[in-house]
C-alpha cells in the first residue's frame, strides 16, 4: 500500500530541490530530469500526506483539504508533463504505463474544484447583467453583507426587463445543475482516493521519490533538445490559431450555434485549449532545466493566464447553453440563460485577445 512510502515526507520540511537546478556548467542532462522527478513526487508524497491528516477535521476549522488536492494536482501534473516531454530518456514500458494512471487522477481530483468556479463564475455574471444583489437560492447567511450591516437586499435594478425577472431562476437552475455534478465529483474524488488503482499509482510515485527508471543513454543526453521540441509544438500551434480573428476584441462568429441542441464543445476552442496544454508542458520543461526556483517567464505566464480564462468562460458558457436546453424551463429563464451564454463568449473573445496582444508583442520585441 501506499502508505508505507510516506515516511520521507515531513510537512515541516520545505520543497525538495530539483537537482536540475544545482549543476555548475554543461548543459543538464537526464540526471537533472531524475532530480525533477525526485521532486516533484516528493512533493506529492507530501500532499498526499496533508489531505489524509486534514480531510477528517475539516469540520474543525483547521487547514483545509482543497489546498492539499490542488497541491497533488500540481505534482500529478508536473510529473506526467515530464514524462511525456522527456519520454524518450525513460523506460517505455513504465511511463507509459504511468502516464495515462497520472492522467486519470488529475482529472478526478480537478471536477469538484472546476465545478465550483464555474457555478461561482455564472453566477457572478448573472449578477453583473441583471443588477441583483443576490439570488433567492442563496441563503442570509451566504449572502453578502449590506453597508448598514444587514443583510444585502434581494431586489433587482426595475430597468433590465426579462433578464431581470428570469436571472434569478436561471441562478437557481444553474446552482442544482452544478452543485449536483459538484457532489458527484466529490463521490467520485473520495472513491477514487480509496480505490486500489489510486493506491498503484502512489505506490509508483512513492518509488519514483527515490529511484528514477532512465534509459541508459539518459546520462549524456542533453534535455536542451527535447525541451526545444516542446517550445516547437507551442510555437506551431499558436502559428495554427485565428490571431488575425483574435485580434479583433469582438468576433460574432463566436457565437454561431451557441446554444444548438447539439451539445458538443464549440468548435473554435479545441484549439486554443491544445495551446494551453503545450504551453504548460513548456513551461514545466524550463522547470527541468533551470529548476523550480529559476527565472520566471512573465510573458508565459501572462499567456497562460489569458489561456487559463478562455477555458473557464468557454467551459461556463457550455453549462449555461447546457441549461437552456432543460426542458420546459420558463422563456425569461431561458432568456437570461441564453444572454449569460453570450456574455461567456464574450469573455472568451476577450481572453484570446489578450493572449494574442501578449504572444505578438513579444514576437515583435524577440531579435
Amino acid at each position: 500500500m501506499a502508505q508505507q512510502h510516506l515516511d520521507p515526507t515531513d510537512p515541516t520540511a520545505g520543497p525538495a530541490p530539483a537537482l536540475g537546478s544545482a549543476r555548475v556548467g554543461g548543459p543538464p542532462t537526464g540526471e537533472a530530469l531524475a532530480g525533477y522527478l525526485r521532486a516533484q513526487a516528493t512533493e506529492f508524497l507530501r500532499a498526499l500526506r496533508l489531505h489524509r491528516e486534514t480531510a477528517p477535521a475539516a469540520g474543525n476549522g483547521t487547514e483545509n483539504p482543497v489546498d492539499a488536492a490542488r497541491a497533488l494536482r500540481r505534482s500529478v501534473r508536473r510529473i506526467s508533463g515530464s514524462l511525456h516531454t522527456f519520454r524518450p530518456l525513460l523506460e517505455t514500458d513504465w511511463s507509459e504505463g504511468l502516464r495515462p494512471e497520472l492522467a486519470w487522477l488529475s482529472g478526478t481530483l480537478s471536477m469538484e474544484h472546476a465545478y465550483a468556479a464555474r457555478l461561482e463564475r455564472l453566477l457572478l455574471a448573472l449578477h453583473r447583467l441583471s443588477g441583483a444583489a443576490v439570488f433567492p437560492a442563496q441563503s442570509a447567511a451566504t449572502a453578502p453583507a449590506s453597508p448598514t450591516g444587514g443583510p444585502a437586499t434581494t431586489a433587482a435594478t426595475t430597468d433590465r426587463g426579462n433578464l431581470t425577472v428570469g436571472a434569478a431562476k436561471a441562478g437557481a437552475l444553474l446552482e442544482r445543475q452544478l452543485t449536483l455534478a459538484r457532489t458527484r465529483a466529490h463521490s467520485t474524488a473520495l472513491q477514487a482516493l480509496g480505490s486500489s488503482r489510486f493506491h498503484a499509482v502512489a505506490d509508483k510515485v512513492a518509488v519514483l521519490a527515490s529511484e528514477v527508471p532512465l534509459t541508459p543513454g539518459a546520462a549524456t543526453t542533453d534535455l536542451c533538445v527535447l525541451a526545444a521540441a516542446a517550445e516547437d509544438r507551442l510555437t506551431d500551434a499558436v502559428t495554427a490559431l485565428p490571431l488575425v480573428t483574435a485580434g479583433s476584441p469582438y468576433n460574432a462568429e463566436a457565437l454561431i450555434h451557441g446554444l444548438s441542441p447539439d451539445p458538443a464543445p464549440h468548435p473554435q476552442d479545441a484549439p486554443w485549449h491544445q495551446v494551453r496544454l503545450l504551453l504548460r508542458l513548456h513551461r514545466y520543461a524550463r522547470e527541468t532545466l533551470h529548476g523550480t526556483d529559476g527565472p520566471i517567464d512573465v510573458r508565459l505566464l501572462t499567456a497562460g493566464q489569458a489561456l487559463d480564462r478562455h477555458r473557464d468562460a468557454s467551459e461556463a458558457a457550455a453549462a449555461a447553453a447546457s441549461a437552456a436546453r432543460t426542458p420546459r424551463i420558463a422563456p425569461a429563464t431561458a432568456y437570461s440563460l441564453g444572454v449569460l451564454h453570450a456574455d461567456q463568449r464574450h469573455e472568451v473573445e476577450a481572453a484570446r485577445f489578450a493572449f494574442q496582444q501578449c504572444w505578438q508583442k513579444q514576437a515583435v520585441s524577440t531579435p
